[in-house]
């Protein structure tokens, strides 16, 4: 085998890692259907440093934003409604080596800024990492909210297009009744094709 030939598999290789770690990060997951649940909870996604202090959000739609996530958080609290964190922490070889050449490094486990944002330090009663965009990709969330018996969600939080999509989309898959805030989510590009497709499935984004 030549080098040229090596150098080229090896190449593949790496292009195909890539791909499935891009894959894996987008991915929408499908777990055990729920069923007879009777518990809300609310979910604050990726309400992190990193994103919310040094994203591309405008200072004007953060401040109406965080207005409508406390107001959540609020109305959670008086009808005894589990606030539930998740962060970003990309930690799978292939996500990290992703969120290294096109997202910065942001949000890499154990990189500067993955904590959640002061301004929201006090809110959630549970904090969870997640991995790739979708929540509920390790099954922890599947059990936190099990032991409460949730089966309604309320989501804020950022950003429409990615995380809050496919939270929303796996909950969706499980069967949760799922509802979008949207005042209370921030997104960097327009929403239309992800509202749309929420919707298609089921959620509902008010």
């Amino acid at each position: 085998m030549t080098f040229g030939v090596i150098l080229t598999t090896a190449v593949l290789l790496l292009i195909l890692w890539l791909g499935n770690g891009i894959r894996r990060i987008g991915a929408v997951s499908v777990g055990e259907t729920i069923s007879d649940r009777n518990g809300s909870a609310l979910l604050l996604i990726d309400l992190q440093s990193v994103f919310w202090d040094r994203g591309p959000y405008l200072n004007a739609a953060k401040e109406a934003a965080a207005g409508v996530i406390l107001s959540e958080v609020e109305a959670a609290r008086a009808q005894g409604h589990p606030v539930i964190a998740v962060r970003q922490e990309w930690s799978i070889p292939s996500t990290k080596a992703v969120a290294k050449l096109s997202m910065k490094g942001q949000a890499i486990e154990g990189s500067d800024g993955t904590e959640i944002a002061e301004v929201f330090t006090s809110l959630p009663d549970h904090v969870l990492i997640k991995r790739v965009q979708d929540a509920f990709e390790t099954g922890e969330l599947d059990a936190l909210l099990k032991s409460f018996d949730v089966g309604r969600l309320r989501l804020v939080g950022l950003d429409m297009n990615y995380c809050v999509q496919k939270t929303a989309l796996a909950a969706r898959n499980r069967g949760y009744d799922v509802t979008v805030v949207k005042e209370g989510t921030l997104a960097a590009a327009p929403t239309e094709r992800a509202e749309k497709q929420m919707s298609s499935a089921g959620v509902d984004v008010c």
